[in-house]
């Protein structure tokens, strides 16, 4: 069974601020397949400014580099 219990924020995993645990179940069995971590507001507020100060970063970042690391996924 799969066990995610962290968030991924700002480039590393991070528990969450408060237990909130959800089973997922598999459709075709109807077993349990994995456990996850339902965010909360301060999560949530957490990761939208993480991505919001990755936005302001890649924003300013120059033209060609960012083509160059564009590049490099085709």
């Amino acid at each position: 069974m799969i066990d995610k219990k962290q968030f991924y924020i700002n480039g590393e995993w991070i528990e969450p601020s408060q237990s909130n645990d959800f089973e997922v179940i598999n459709p075709s069995n109807e077993e349990v397949c994995a456990k996850i971590s339902l965010g909360g507001k301060t999560d949530t507020d957490l990761a939208v400014k993480s991505a919001k100060d990755s936005f302001i970063n890649w924003w300013n970042f120059p033209k060609d580099e960012k083509l160059k690391l564009l590049n490099k996924f085709i």
